[in-house]
């Protein structure tokens, strides 16, 4: 009889599992994976998604299916809950960190009176720079978490993660 792996290693191979969008993060750090249960010889996976349209839903779904598979598991189940809805409040630390290394300026932290219009937003900074001289050039990325702005120091276009 195969002993199979604890919460804790379940949780350590679902973190090497990449966004589908953003690759330098996972989907443990982007807070989609909300909890890991072990029943017996069932593992009963809990995300999350950014939301509930998400293209990459089904490919996330079918790779936390896979890597708990791939640890032994033959039952697993993966749960999606919608409420409490995703938050960039849950992106880790880190993860905000290599996003900007990487290009992505990080979600601001969202406010705790919930959704808010900002009059007069505070600007976001060039995650090459640092400038905060930026500007929106696209509130639409090339994803719907993301705007597009640019950079009116150093010249350079860049994404920045919306707050949600």
């Amino acid at each position: 009889m195969t002993t199979l792996p604890g919460t804790e290693q379940v949780w350590k191979a679902l973190a090497q599992i990449p966004d589908p969008e953003i690759p330098v993060i996972n989907v443990v750090e982007m807070g989609i994976v909300r909890d890991v249960v072990i029943e017996g010889r069932k593992a009963v996976i809990t995300m999350t998604p950014t939301f509930s349209g998400c293209p990459a839903l089904h490919l996330i779904r079918a790779q936390l299916e896979q890597t708990a598979r791939s640890l032994g598991f033959q039952e697993v189940e993966v749960q999606t809950v919608l409420s409490p809805p995703w938050s960039t409040d849950w992106i880790t630390p880190e993860a905000k960190e290599r996003l900007r290394q990487y290009g992505i300026a990080p979600p601001k932290p969202s406010s705790e009176q919930g959704f808010l219009i900002e009059l007069e937003p505070s600007p976001t900074p060039c995650p090459r720079c640092g400038s905060l001289n930026t500007s929106v050039k696209n509130t639409f990325g090339p994803t719907l978490c993301k705007a597009i702005y640019v950079c009116n120091n150093c010249q350079e276009p860049f994404e920045s993660f919306k707050t949600v």
